[in-house]
């Protein structure tokens, strides 16, 4: 007699820990417009699309905002930085159909250049963005300043958050190594090593309009080169045509058109 509703408690109790048990989607606030108009003024790539691709950018933005925290640190937070923020990460990842930054939990946002004790008062300081290790690992922190100039007119080649960015791209694959290996077909892999050892070359001998950076090693080359394929992929395709049909290979996109 008292089997029968033990039997329909169990269902009720799976249910009941599902629903417990159930990881809650995050919320995904469209952008406004004022959002809107910040990214067309400051994002030049935003700027550039048409309206269709907006409308996916805008998108992959509100989605980073549900995901990963940004986090000011001795200074105030304003719009313009979560937006540059957030344009940072999705430029990389555009050509993907539903990326998202796995291996990242928040963004600290510091006033200025910070040092390797994450200090950004007194002392050297020259430090304007890092991927975090260790105990901080699944953050990232960046430069207001830095992060400000990446986006202006006078930035030329360079644009620190995207590096920062491109290095979690890297990392994905379980090692920040300039080699992509989640993002290019198996067949492209050793053409691209070699390919980046001739180019720190030629930067090393002064024959290359490459961030010297570039040398430092396989994961900063892939990082700064990525910054010129973003900043100014026409002057890229024009200088480095076979680097420039790499990267679109490796972002699965075409920013020169």
């Amino acid at each position: 007699m008292n089997a029968l509703p033990f039997a329909y408690l169990i269902p009720i109790f799976l249910i009941a820990i599902y629903l417990i048990l159930k990881k809650k989607k995050p919320v995904i606030e469209p952008l406004t417009d004022t959002d809107k108009k910040i990214l067309d003024d400051y994002v030049g790539y935003y700027h550039n699309l048409d309206s269709t691709d907006k409308l996916k950018f805008e998108n992959k933005v509100a989605e980073f905002f549900s995901t990963v925290k940004i986090e000011p640190v001795g200074l105030e937070m304003t719009t313009l930085d979560e937006l540059l923020i957030a344009s940072s990460a999705v430029i990389p990842i555009f050509g993907f159909g539903d990326w998202q930054y796995k291996n990242l939990t928040s963004v600290l946002l510091y006033p200025d250049t910070f040092n390797k004790d994450f200090q950004f008062e007194g002392g050297e300081r020259n430090i304007m963005g890092m991927v975090g290790s260790g105990y901080m690992n699944g953050q990232m922190i960046l430069s207001q300043s830095a992060l400000r100039l990446g986006f202006s007119k006078s930035a030329g080649k360079e644009n620190t958050a995207i590096h920062e960015f491109v290095h979690l791209l890297d990392k994905s694959d379980g090692a920040t190594d300039g080699v992509p290996e989640n993002l290019m077909a198996h067949e492209y892999t050793l053409p691209w090593i070699k390919m980046m050892h001739e180019e720190m070359e030629k930067i090393e001998d002064n024959k290359s309009d490459i961030n010297p950076y570039a040398i430092t090693n396989q994961a900063e080359f892939f990082a700064v080169v990525s910054e010129y394929f973003f900043e100014k992929p026409e002057l890229l395709k024009d200088k480095h045509p076979d680097l420039y049909q790499q990267l679109s290979r490796i972002f699965s996109q075409q920013p020169a058109g």
